[in-house]
């Protein structure tokens, strides 16, 4: 039997498809058939094979880091999971020896490897078929859409943030409003959030904010860092914001946020900024208004992929809704085109058209 797959085989830009023969499973290896993947803003550093990517990634790969499928065979080890079993892939393949994985936090394994990525194996979700092993998969326990199944990985970046900030009965803050922090204002929203504000350079991830729950928004394009902290502090009556998720990944955005951070205020760092971390006024931003500072890195396993299912189960949270692009795999080009070019938000692919 044969399948359809994408690999980089070269240090070259972009993918090619392949006709290779559908993988047998061995040992704890579930094969899965791919139903849908979706691109991540981060996969424009592996499509590009820029600096970035030789880091992360190793060849030869196939892409494609977010995905759901079927289960239709399973290698002789495997012990929960049966065929016909729907599931999402935990891309962060953590390691199990370590001693984050012992205290259970395998979300930080000191020896991480990425579905998607290579460096260790080859296999990704674009592709029709996948070998993954049990351990990274995730059960679907709802009859959530494919669509949704494939966006719990991005929506768990989001509520491990969210749940990280302790929003219940806070106003919250989200700076940058692509999939990840659009997810992170209706998770903010689901979990008790007050109010929620969003910032964004873009007028049109602007709506989406307010499609996904956003009380207020603000175009960031206008001012910056000091136009959001005139705005939230015209909201909070000078206080300051209590809770901020910081998605942009916009390091100067991220240094100004402590500024009209409330005292004993919570940040929460999600975006991937290039430029090192400054603050202007350490003593009064920081040190004086006692502070708490996280970051978070993919999803608590398994904990936050079933606290995302009962949400989009119970629709308290529509991941769908940040979806531009629903697309055959075969028209890869065309997603990533539309994924440079800054006009799509979410895409999804489907390998089986």
């Amino acid at each position: 039997m044969q399948m359809e797959t994408l690999v980089k085989r070269t240090a070259t830009e972009g993918y090619e498809v392949e006709t290779v023969p559908v993988p047998v499973p061995i040992q704890d290896e579930v094969l899965i058939k791919v139903t849908k993947v979706a691109i991540c803003g981060s996969d424009i550093n592996l499509y590009k094979w820029n600096d970035v990517a030789q880091v992360i990634a190793s060849l030869p790969f196939t892409p494609g880091h977010e995905a759901t499928g079927t289960v239709v065979a399973t290698g002789p080890g495997v012990k929960k999971l049966v065929v016909g079993d729907r599931i999402a892939v935990e891309n962060h393949f953590f390691c199990g020896n370590c001693f984050q994985c012992k205290i259970s936090r395998g979300d930080i394994c000191s020896n991480l490897n990425q579905y998607g990525h290579g460096k260790g194996t080859v296999h990704g979700g674009c592709s029709q078929f996948s070998i993954v092993q049990e351990k990274y998969c995730y059960k679907l326990k709802h009859h959530i859409s494919d669509v949704d199944a494939v966006l719990l990985e991005p929506m768990g970046v989001a509520h491990n943030a969210i749940e990280t900030l302790s929003v219940k009965d806070e106003s919250v803050l989200v700076i940058g409003c692509g999939p990840v922090g659009l997810l992170a204002i209706a998770c903010a929203k689901a979990l008790g959030a007050t109010k929620v504000f969003a910032a964004d350079i873009l007028d049109e991830r602007l709506e989406l904010a307010r499609i996904m729950g956003a009380d207020e928004t603000f175009n960031s394009s206008i001012g910056g860092t000091e136009f959001v902290k005139q705005k939230i502090m015209q909201l909070t009556g000078g206080d300051g914001i209590g809770r901020i998720c910081e998605a942009s990944g916009c390091a100067a955005m991220l240094n100004g946020c402590f500024s009209y951070l409330r005292k004993g205020g919570w940040v929460t760092i999600v975006g991937l900024p290039k430029q090192p971390l400054h603050v202007e006024n350490v003593l009064q931003d920081i040190v004086f208004k006692s502070i708490t500072l996280h970051s978070v890195h993919g999803r608590r396993i398994f904990h936050t992929w079933e606290k995302c299912e009962e949400l989009v189960a119970q629709s308290q949270v529509q991941p769908h809704l940040v979806v531009t692009h629903d697309i055959a795999m075969s028209k890869y080009d065309a997603a990533f085109s539309a994924l440079l070019s800054g006009k799509a938000c979410k895409i999804v692919m489907d390998p089986q058209a």
